[in-house]
């Protein structure tokens, strides 16, 4: 079974800055395309980033390109997803999907961005 589990969330001031992990089991991580989601406070949950299996192409969503980068290591089976100029907007439980397969997300970490 496809496990995924996000960390790494916690509360952090406007600017900040805060790196999530997500470690996956149960497939051939490195044979896939990975995601980033989040679910703002009452808000349907929305694609923010995704990565190629080999890691060397990246896409965003407008809302945050230009301030988080995706990355991953194979070896380690582990996604990672760094945030940078972190906005009270950011504020939302972050999950990693499987390709784009968004019912495969695990449990999501609780980022919250706040003064």
């Amino acid at each position: 079974d496809v496990q995924l589990q996000a960390s790494g969330g916690g509360l952090m001031q406007p600017g900040g800055s805060l790196r999530l992990s997500c470690t996956a089991s149960g497939f051939i991580f490195s044979n896939y395309y990975m995601s980033w989601y989040r679910q703002r406070p009452g808000k349907e949950i929305q694609w923010i980033s995704g990565i190629n299996a080999g890691g060397g192409t990246t896409t965003y969503a407008d809302t945050v390109k230009g301030r988080f980068t995706i990355s991953r290591d194979n070896a380690k089976n582990t996604l990672y997803l760094q945030m940078n100029s972190l906005k009270p907007d950011d504020t939302a439980v972050y999950y990693c999907a499987k390709t784009t397969e968004i019912h495969t997300r695990g449990p999501g970490t609780l980022v919250t961005v706040s003064s």
